[in-house]
């Protein structure tokens, strides 16, 4: 009895330090997406040049990380309601989170495969889209679900109608996110191989030079359905072994887990917040301010502001009439 005592006392000790080591790597992963996802959403409120359609989407996608970051850190409470509230919102704004990176693709998409200029009045069915989608599964998730239990997803049931409910309102939305993203950047990618092929064969330098522009703004953007998978392929992993090996956890996975599901927010921030817009209208207000000794010191500044926009937001602006004059040569 007393080494069957002690064994279940060590077991019990070891669970709560690879709990206590879970949440720290949780709290670290989620404060460095809120800190990126804020410092996108500050950058927006200060600089009047970035609220263009296209970056205001981006700035909805801050949002929603910055939101889901902050309910993720507050940790698991044990109040029954307040736990309620608590991972009702971590819920909802993460999901909300990559429904919006389909808007920007959905946007380019119709910019420049569709050659369509009317995607500003996509803006309310956007809203009703991510914000109602997110309302939606979070509902049904929280459907029968004990919220009384403290820890983090405190009111997420362990049984297994509650793992498939979980699967069917985060990770299935997840991987639709995915799968169309996916699709969508290698049309839009399709498209602009094209365009080259027919600059070069009209010899026109002034259109290839455009087209290879473009071309090389949307390899930086090709690679964003990467940040989906990256973030949540481990997280889709664990959850799908503890529906099939149900009690059994694999420790390292849930580091994996934990640590790149929260980082989601620092790489969207990174991904499509940092882009040449942002780090001009960084520079611009730092040049105002720094003395010009030291600003011939950093020609990094220069450099910035000489930048040529070759990111999203000049696909949406200029693409549409650039693929309409080729096609019509």
């Amino acid at each position: 009895m007393a080494a069957s005592a002690l064994a279940a006392s060590a077991a019990a000790s070891q669970s709560m330090r690879n709990r206590e080591i879970l949440d720290a790597v949780g709290t670290t992963a989620a404060a460095l997406s809120l800190a990126g996802s804020s410092f996108i959403v500050l950058c927006y409120l200060l600089f009047r040049e970035l609220r263009k359609f296209s970056f205001k989407l981006v700035y909805f996608l801050a949002v929603a990380d910055m939101l889901c970051s902050l309910f993720t850190i507050m940790g698991g409470p044990a109040n029954a309601f307040y736990c309620f509230a608590h991972d009702y919102s971590a819920h909802f704004f993460c999901v909300a989170s990559f429904l919006w990176t389909t808007t920007i693709a959905f946007t380019l998409h119709r910019t420049v495969v569709k050659h369509k200029t009317d995607v500003e009045e996509f803006g309310f069915i956007f809203h009703l889209y991510v914000w109602g989608t997110s309302l939606v599964t979070t509902v049904l998730r929280s459907i029968g679900s004990d919220y009384g239990r403290p820890g983090t997803w405190c009111w997420i049931q362990q049984g297994s109608m509650g793992k498939i409910l979980h699967l069917i309102t985060f990770y299935l939305p997840l991987w639709g996110a995915i799968l169309y993203n996916g699709f969508t950047y290698y049309q839009v990618n399709r498209m602009l191989n094209n365009a080259t092929r027919m600059a070069v064969g009209m010899s026109d330098r002034s259109s290839q030079s455009d087209v290879r522009a473009d071309k090389k703004a949307f390899n930086r953007w090709g690679y964003y359905p990467l940040i989906l998978i990256g973030s949540w392929a481990f997280a889709t992993i664990n959850r799908l072994y503890d529906f099939a090996n149900p009690g059994h956890k694999i420790f390292w996975l849930s580091i994996l887990d934990i640590g790149f599901a929260g980082l989601m927010g620092l790489f969207n921030s990174i991904a499509y917040g940092l882009n040449s817009s942002v780090r001009r209208a960084i520079a611009e207000r730092i040049d105002m301010y720094l003395p010009e000794r030291i600003k011939r010191s950093l020609p990094t500044l220069s450099r910035l502001r000489s930048q040529q926009e070759n990111e999203l937001t000049s696909l949406i602006v200029e693409s549409n009439n650039r693929f309409n004059n080729a096609s019509n040569t």
